[in-house]
């Protein structure tokens, strides 16, 4: 009987779940994202301006507006991302919404950016394509970036609508934007998270604005 005993004890052995130390930067940084959301979530205001925005998109494709996202880097990928969601799908399957990112043509951006310089490649596209009533959606997680300011003034001049994704200070955009969702963190990566979760809010809010809830 000794024999089976040991067999088994080892098998218990084997089956039991291994502890592993992880490095504490791992709950820290889902602590720290978890912080800059529960910040947005207890800001009525903050709330109030991201429906504002859903309702200014809204209204500019129910006009036949187009949204017109932008960003570099990191939110270069975001404004890809968001205007995937109207001109694609969200939840669920109904017509295309017209929404593009600035940057998607990379021979008009190499172009640009080598014949007349990088801070002008959004506004230049976007004096060529928006119309008043349009809306463009500009990303930047320290609101200051030179080629999206460029495209804000244009934006101005064309009555463009202007929504600023920034982090906490918004930076210059904020003297430019319309409504200003600045999330209350200066930390690129939480930042960034947290734009993509209020663009998919977004994204959620117009679909269903034009489309009816969930399918």
């Amino acid at each position: 009987m000794e024999f089976p005993d040991f067999v088994y004890l080892c098998r218990q052995f084997m089956n039991k779940p291994k502890t592993m130390s992880t490095s504490p930067r791992i709950p820290q940084s889902i602590t720290e994202s978890i912080a800059a959301k529960e910040a947005m979530l207890n800001d009525n205001d903050f709330l109030s301006r991201i429906e504002s925005a859903a309702q200014m998109i809204t209204s500019s494709l129910r006009g036949g507006g187009k949204i017109h996202f932008c960003g570099n880097g990191g939110s270069a990928a975001d404004a890809q991302h968001l205007a995937a969601e109207l001109s694609g799908r969200f939840y669920f399957d109904r017509p295309p919404l017209n929404a593009e990112a600035l940057h998607c043509n990379t021979s008009y951006l190499t172009a640009v950016g080598n014949d007349y310089g990088y801070d002008l490649v959004f506004s230049r596209l976007l004096r060529g394509t928006a119309k008043a009533g349009d809306v463009i959606v500009g990303i930047s997680t320290s609101g200051n970036s030179k080629n999206i300011l460029k495209a804000f003034e244009v934006a101005q001049e064309m009555d463009v609508k202007i929504i600023a994704m920034t982090g906490e200070s918004g930076g210059q955009m904020k003297e430019y934007a319309d409504i200003l969702l600045n999330v209350p963190s200066t930390d690129t990566p939480r930042i960034q998270e947290s734009h993509i979760m209020i663009g998919h809010i977004i994204c959620e809010l117009v679909e269903t604005a034009l489309f009816g809830g969930k399918q």
